[in-house]
């Protein structure tokens, strides 16, 4: 199970309803895989030990729309994949040493580019939430830096593949990885990853995830609604699905669906 993050002693968010978030959140035990699912619903709903039981129903539509307001929709946005107006953002709170934020990355996130992003239903936005320590820092640093030459997304894969973990991200084979991504300049990929501009950039990612509740990764907010965990590909389909249906039906009636 992942070890809950440390209290950070970043800023408050600026809204009293945002730490309602995870805070109504029911923990859930998600059989032998040991990852941590949240459920934004209200505190008296059911524990379940099955995947379903982490969909994002929630029980204040008013957090949900503060929340999916969160999302930059930024064309520009190097840790980003997907049209700025797709209708369903999915904004995934990560870190490079977490093992089941890897197992998202390997197993579900390809099939959900290859479903959703590539026919514009779908964006996916990054936010690095480094809270394994100083290695996961580092990593946090070394993918915006990849993200100023365009290989975020390339550095991303090198780093989640399935040995990645194992060896590390000493300062070497940060390097060894972004060579792989096909970062052209090293040099300057040293240069970002030290940089004052990559550390803010994490910790404005960090405080973001803090914010809003969030204590473990990896975290999710689709459409402004929760889901945490390494879910299994249905619980994420079901989740985009519904977010994308209740968008059209906006979109149709003039309204927001009530």
């Amino acid at each position: 199970m992942p070890t809950p993050a440390r209290p950070s002693p970043a800023k408050k968010p600026s809204s009293a309803k945002k730490p309602v978030l995870f805070g109504l959140v029911v923990v859930l035990a998600a059989g032998l895989l040991g990852f941590v699912s949240y459920r934004a619903t209200a505190p008296d709903s059911p524990a379940s030990d099955t995947p379903a039981a982490a969909t994002t129903a929630g029980p204040d539509p008013e957090v949900h729309e503060e929340l999916a307001g969160l999302a930059r929709r930024d064309a520009g946005d190097k840790l980003a994949l997907g049209r700025p107006d797709a209708p369903v953002v999915l904004i995934e709170y990560a870190d490079f040493q977490c093992g089941y934020c890897g197992k998202f990355a390997r197993d579900t996130e390809p099939e959900l580019i290859k479903r959703y992003v590539e026919d514009g239903t779908l964006r996916i936005e990054w936010r690095n939430f480094p809270i394994f320590g100083e290695a996961s820092e580092a990593a946090a640093r070394a993918s915006w830096a990849a993200g100023r030459q365009d290989r975020f997304w390339a550095f991303h894969r090198a780093a989640y593949a399935e040995d990645a973990k194992e060896k590390g991200f000493g300062r070497d084979r940060l390097r060894a990885l972004a060579q792989q991504a096909g970062v052209k300049d090293l040099d300057r990929f040293a240069r970002d990853t030290d940089s004052a501009a990559a550390t803010e950039a994490v910790r404005e990612d960090q405080e973001q995830a803090y914010g809003i509740g969030a204590t473990s990764t990896p975290s999710f907010l689709i459409n402004g609604r929760p889901l945490a965990g390494a879910q299994p590909m249905a619980v994420f389909t079901e989740a985009i699905e519904d977010a994308a249906a209740e968008e059209a039906n906006v979109g149709s009636a003039g309204d927001p669906a009530k």
